[in-house]
């Protein structure tokens, strides 16, 4: 059993998961339904190209001042 991330965004009336550590992507109404798919897509690519850990992601935050638009 391998443990993948799952990035997800909004975009507009759906959320997008993406797994970094392979380059899935899926979507779905709802964040579970999204990382459901995902999780599906994944395995699926798994059944034909086999997983060699080479790195696990590291998320963080920063920050970026705001800029005045220009004028």
């Amino acid at each position: 059993m391998n443990t993948f991330t799952a990035i997800i965004q909004k975009e507009e009336d759906m959320y997008v998961a993406k797994c970094p550590e392979v380059g899935t992507v899926s979507q779905g109404r709802t964040i579970e339904e999204a990382v459901r798919n995902l999780k599906e897509a994944t395995e699926a690519y798994l059944e034909e190209m086999p997983y060699k850990a080479t790195f696990k992601p590291i998320m963080t935050t920063f920050e970026v001042k705001e800029h005045a638009a220009p004028a």
